[in-house]
């Protein structure tokens, strides 16, 4: 599982909280902008499957109870264009989110310069949560046109995959994957047709050991269409699926998953993300992804992006997921890492948005964000 993410709302009506995305470097709960969902660990709780724990992954044999949509087509395949090396260098902020709401709301709090120089001021994503699919176009129009009209990327975070975080924190999304399709197929409709990052559904695969093998090969089966349904909709849609993080699941094990679920097929997917509000160091991600890809197989150009929001001292020793103290804020967002397959460091969790300790799920904490922005 990975820690509770930020939350900014679009339109208004998203549920959750999500964070936006500016130029360098979230989700949406009561206003559709801001950040990630309301609790999302970045290792199961005691009540959760284990990370270590080894369980029986789907066979690539099994058949799955829901029929699979047709494979990508050879149009699909020369339309996957992957990172490319001439994309823009400057990623969204979008203008509302928790932290510049308190910022703005808070000029005279010797706390604010900092927060606002070191976390306001940078890019991060933007969280849909809220299953309804009647309004996410218009929320996702709404990000993806802003970061377009300023020639910039907008990170977006599709999460509202049914029995989300397997009942935890983060629990809730679409009553099943019928509605999960169509509510994909209202969230691609919103995607526009300018260049966008597209977080897919964090911890729906490497926190599907809590189904059952059918429920999981139902799971993938509507994630390998989602990110071919994405992808068509915006053929300059990067789309990256879940790979969990360096301390959850082996290599191996994961880019099996993974493939399963789409992460190789040139018409749905961009390569996988990691370390999403969790606290691992770049460098240990950047090896584990790189293992995860060769493992994974696919295009060449399959790549990796790391969330650095909060990892900036590494993960506690501990092992404490939940709002931890002495962290402190990671590499700046960016599209341009210098490191081979490895295509972004992005800021998916909103530093200072509670995990559930230092307030409410997805709550942004002052205090906290204080902590990490002084490292």
């Amino acid at each position: 599982m990975i820690a509770a993410a930020s939350l900014v709302a679009v339109a208004g009506t998203v549920t959750g909280a999500m964070a936006g995305l500016n130029g360098d470097g979230g989700a949406a709960e009561a206003r559709t902008l801001s950040g990630g969902p309301p609790g999302h660990p970045s290792h199961p709780s005691p009540a959760s499957p284990s990370p270590s724990r080894t369980s029986p992954a789907p066979s690539a044999s099994h058949e799955p109870s829901r029929t699979p949509e047709a494979r990508p087509s050879a149009e699909e395949t020369r339309r996957h264009t992957g990172p490319r090396p001439d994309a823009p260098v400057k990623l969204y902020r979008h203008p509302e989110s928790q932290v510049r709401d308190w910022v703005r709301a808070h000029p005279d709090d010797p706390r604010s310069a900092v927060i606002e120089s070191r976390i306001a001021d940078r890019p991060a994503a933007v969280w849909f949560t809220d299953p309804n699919p009647a309004t996410v176009t218009a929320e996702v129009a709404a990000v993806a046109s802003g970061g377009a009209e300023r020639d910039r990327v907008p990170v977006l975070v599709a999460y509202a995959i049914p029995d989300r975080d397997c009942g935890g924190a983060s629990q809730g999304g679409a009553k099943d994957l019928d509605a999960y399709d169509a509510w994909i197929d209202a969230f691609a409709a919103g995607l526009g047709e300018d260049e966008v990052i597209v977080i897919l559904e964090p911890d729906a695969i490497a926190q599907s050991d809590c189904l059952s093998a059918d429920e999981r090969a139902d799971r993938f089966t509507s994630l390998v269409r989602a990110g071919r349904v994405l992808k068509d909709a915006d053929p300059k849609a990067r789309v990256y699926y879940d790979a969990g993080h360096s301390e959850w699941n082996a290599p191996d094990k994961q880019a099996t998953l993974l493939r399963l679920a789409g992460a190789a097929a040139p018409g749905s997917s961009d390569g996988v993300f990691s370390n999403v509000s969790n606290f691992n160091r770049t460098d240990a991600e950047i090896a584990y992804t790189r293992k995860v890809l060769d493992a994974l197989g696919g295009p060449a150009d399959l790549g990796a992006v790391i969330d650095t929001s909060r990892n900036g001292n590494g993960a506690p020793a501990d092992g404490a997921w939940c709002d931890p103290s002495g962290r402190g804020l990671g590499r700046p967002p960016t599209l341009t890492t210098g490191e081979s397959r490895i295509d972004a460091y992005l800021w998916v969790k909103l530093p200072g948005e509670s995990d559930g300790c230092r307030g409410e799920a997805g709550e942004f904490s002052p205090g906290y964000a204080y902590e990490l922005a002084r490292g």
